[in-house]
């Protein structure tokens, strides 16, 4: 009994030693998890801090340590750094002629993603972090969110070393940004495709720089890759890039973001909140700003204007030239005006770019600046991007880029636009001061963009077609409600008409939008505390429409076009037209006959076609259009509305008067035969089909298909196929022979018409999905070529000279293909 008691007393001590043993083991790892964990060293693995970061080293103090050994790079990363948001932005430093085919240049982003440096075992890794699926951390379903949103893995790293206080890790980053990593490479998967790269080439392929600051890294890589087709010096088979990687830290709390509010333009992000109390996946989307916040409330409370804090700051290029900097500027600070309407003075602030004795660090790809990029480039653009912090949409850093040939474009539309009626544009060589004010009007443009703003389409419908003829009215309001209309010059002004302001400028949308945006809201502690605020704003300029709001996606709305300007498209562009004949009439005189040779005139005269089929594209618009006038249900009427029947039947007949009917006036021998030996009718013949297509489109269709079944006083497609076809074969009603530029354009029409029986939409590629074959579009179209058929077969009966016979008989034929393929 006593040895029984002995053996069980003593099992008891055994398993007490162990549970002991266990429960001190798990408290120890319990401690130990919460601090920095320092593994075992390994042998050939994790060293010693003066093994890896030696005395030799070259040290660059920052956001993390920067060491360069021989030829390695190494980060020391604080450990307090780990699982903390920065965004790593990708971009091209220097790059050879063409690569993307124009638009991509010195400063061009390819790539921006929020990432976190994260421990793991031995390793560290780059995780790619997503900021469209949210959920308070607080919340059991945060869980599930980043369960089903598994970030990726951009590289892993072996842990060097621990700094000697264990306060930071070392990793070696010289074989991340030497070798080809296709997150923060230059060559997108399509260029690879396109010019045929094969790899890259490491023995010409190394880390320029590494700099470090107290709140980013910027790194400068030159890759060299082997291609079969690079876009330029093929034979070399070659391309060579620099890249620029910088990798900023975000603001450890978030900026307050605001709710964005379809009634007002405004470049957005959108994120799915899933701990919201909807009984959803809750979409919110806030605007994207810049973050300004008064530097004395108290002030800004009573109406006084206030400095912000932090002013936006814009600085110029080094490469841009002296004789434009001042128009940049005052380009820039345009704004001034617009901040004032939101309480804020001196908010945003153009400098020349610092010398090297100023800043002996300063680079127009480093994300601590925002720059006006000058590229040496033969594209005629501007361009207005930015980075964004994606979990609150602040605005970071944004470079707007010029393209050098951009001027010329606007020399050029300057004269064919305005020369009837602007003496001073009649001329290759445009006044500085007025070349000045156009470059400035581009580059408010653009900053525009860079302060959130998209285009507003509708600005230039706020002013009456007659008003653009008035002085006094255009050089106080300029030609659209806002600088971000596609609307740069006023075409209607016809010869005689005194004091007009040709060129845009900001106006009252501008105002509108940015204290919509930036005007701070003191008593707001959240998003959803500003929402009524918000509302009120809008509300006070319902149904102004200085201040509407139009998309530039829209291809159905005649009042948010671009390029267009006035509330009448028809006398608009009828007034544009009459211009336009002038300008044609004294091209030579004012180019050729000037340089004595056809280069300008042949420019010129191919961008006249040009305006002169946007002309004709803003009054195609009106057929089957739809008015869009965004509102909140608490608002009176309908979001949508058809234009109206008289209007649209007006617009057809303008067509077959200025665009169908032969525009002789385009015809002109005297430039014809001195830019060109042949092509005449086939390129009259592509400006016509161009609109007849669109016009004859299966959207188009749908669309007064759908009004007629919601109301039958509505223009209907058989009004419209009936009225196009009854212009387009007038020929037929008096038995006049038929030139050459109208038989090209009916044997369009008959194409269209195979196309319309024939083809289908493509629900991946159409914004507007129907079924055409179970739709009354084929009933329509069959209709309308048996009558067709009937007409023609009469009229080919009649005194015609030969070419019209045979034309009518190839159409007969052509029709009975259609109808009767078999």
């Amino acid at each position: 009994m006593k040895k029984f008691l002995v053996i069980t007393l003593c099992a008891s001590l055994v398993f007490s030693c162990a549970t002991a043993n266990k429960a001190a083991k798990s408290k120890n790892a319990q401690t130990a998890s919460s601090k920095p964990q320092t593994p075992k060293k390994k042998p050939g693995k994790i060293k010693d801090y003066n093994q890896v970061i030696t005395k030799d080293a070259k040290t660059d103090e920052g956001l993390f340590d920067v060491h360069l050994v021989e030829d390695k790079y190494y980060y020391e990363i604080p450990v307090k750094y780990f699982n903390t948001d920065m965004l790593l932005v990708s971009r091209l430093a220097k790059l050879p002629a063409n690569l993307g085919g124009g638009y991509v240049n010195a400063g061009t982003k390819t790539s921006t993603r929020m990432i976190n440096w994260v421990r793991f075992k031995d390793k560290v890794l780059i995780k790619e972090k997503s900021s469209s699926a949210v959920a308070a951390d607080s919340l059991p379903i945060n869980v599930s969110v980043r369960a089903n949103n598994y970030e990726p893995t951009l590289f892993a790293f072996d842990i060097a070393a621990f700094s000697k206080d264990s306060s930071a890790v070392v990793i070696d980053v010289t074989k991340f940004y030497s070798s080809d990593v296709k997150a923060i490479s230059g060559l997108p998967s399509a260029f690879r495709k396109q010019y045929k790269v094969r790899n890259l080439d490491n023995s010409r392929s190394f880390i320029s720089t590494m700099k470090s600051y107290p709140k980013n890294i910027e790194v400068v890589q030159d890759f060299t890759y082997n291609a079969s087709e690079p876009p330029n010096n093929s034979g070399d088979e070659t391309i060579s890039v620099q890249m620029n990687q910088s990798m900023i830290l975000l603001p450890e709390t978030p900026m307050q973001p605001r709710y964005f509010d379809e009634r007002v333009g405004w470049f957005t992000l959108s994120q799915y909140d899933y701990g919201s109390n909807e009984l959803k996946a809750d979409r919110k989307t806030y605007l994207r700003r810049w973050k300004l916040i008064p530097k004395d409330i108290e002030a800004y409370k009573r109406g006084e204007l206030v400095e912000p804090v932090k002013p936006i700051v814009y600085y110029l290029d080094p490469a841009t030239p002296m004789k434009f900097r001042s128009y940049m500027k005052e380009g820039i600070e345009l704004w001034q005006k617009a901040f004032e309407a939101a309480g804020f003075k001196n908010a945003i602030i153009a400098k020349d770019p610092p010398t090297k004795e100023e800043d002996p660090e300063f680079s127009p790809e480093d994300i601590r600046y925002s720059v006006v990029r000058y590229v040496a480039s033969t594209t005629r653009n501007a361009t207005g991007p930015s980075v964004s912090d994606p979990r609150s949409g602040e605005i970071i850093e944004s470079d707007i880029i010029w393209y050098h040939n951009h001027l010329r474009s606007y020399r050029n539309r300057y004269m064919l636009e305005t020369g009837a009626a602007n003496p001073s544009a009649r001329t290759l060589n445009t006044p500085d001061e007025e070349i000045g004010e156009m470059m400035k009007m581009v580059i408010a443009h653009e900053v525009g963009h860079t302060l959130g703003l998209p285009h507003n389409m509708s600005a230039s419908y706020a002013y009456d077609v007659e008003s653009y003829r008035d002085g006094a009215f255009t050089q106080q309001n300029g030609i659209a409600a806002t600088i971000m209309d596609y609307a740069r010059y006023n075409y209607i002004a016809q010869p005689g008409d005194k004091n007009i302001r040709f060129v845009r400028q900001l106006g009252p949308y501008d105002d509108y939008a940015i204290n919509f945006g930036y005007r701070y809201i003191p008593e707001a502690k959240s998003a959803d505390d500003e929402k009524e605020i918000l509302n009120s704003w809008i509300m006070e300029k319902a149904g102004d429409p200085k201040y509407k709001f139009g998309k530039q996606s829209s291809r159905f709305d005649p009042t948010a076009q671009t390029e267009d300007i006035g509330n009448n498209s028809i006398l608009a562009s009828t007034y544009g037209l009459k211009n336009l004949k002038i300008v044609a009439k004294n091209l030579p005189s004012w180019t050729s006959d000037k340089t004595d040779n056809y280069e300008d005139l042949a420019e010129l005269y191919g961008e006249l076609l040009g305006v002169w089929s946007r002309y004709v594209g803003h009054v195609v618009t009106h057929v089957g259009g739809v008015v869009e006038d965004t509102k909140n249900p608490s608002q009176d009427g309908v979001v949508y509305s058809p234009v109206d029947k008289a209007y649209q039947k007006s617009a057809i007949q303008w067509l077959h008067d200025n665009a169908f009917a032969t525009p002789t006036w385009l015809i002109d021998e005297q430039i014809l035969k001195n830019i060109n030996y042949a092509g005449y009718t086939d390129r009259v013949r592509s400006l016509q089909s161009r609109h007849l297509n669109n016009l004859l489109s299966f959207e188009r269709l749908g669309r007064l298909i759908d009004h007629q079944a919601l109301d039958a006083s509505n223009y209907s497609a058989l009004d419209m196929l009936r009225d196009v076809r009854s212009g387009i074969w007038s020929e037929t009603k008096t038995s006049s022979n038929v030139s050459v530029f109208r038989r090209n354009l009916q044997r369009v029409y008959l194409d269209r018409m195979i196309n319309l029986m024939t083809e289908d939409l493509d629900p991946r590629r159409s914004r507007q999905y129907f079924n055409v074959s179970q739709s009354d579009v084929r009933a329509l179209v069959r209709g309308e070529l048996n009558e067709l058929k009937r007409i023609l077969n009469a009229a080919s009966r009649s005194a015609l000279n030969t070419e019209t016979k045979y034309h009518y008989r190839d159409c007969i034929e052509r029709i009975n293909l259609i109808l009767d393929p078999k």
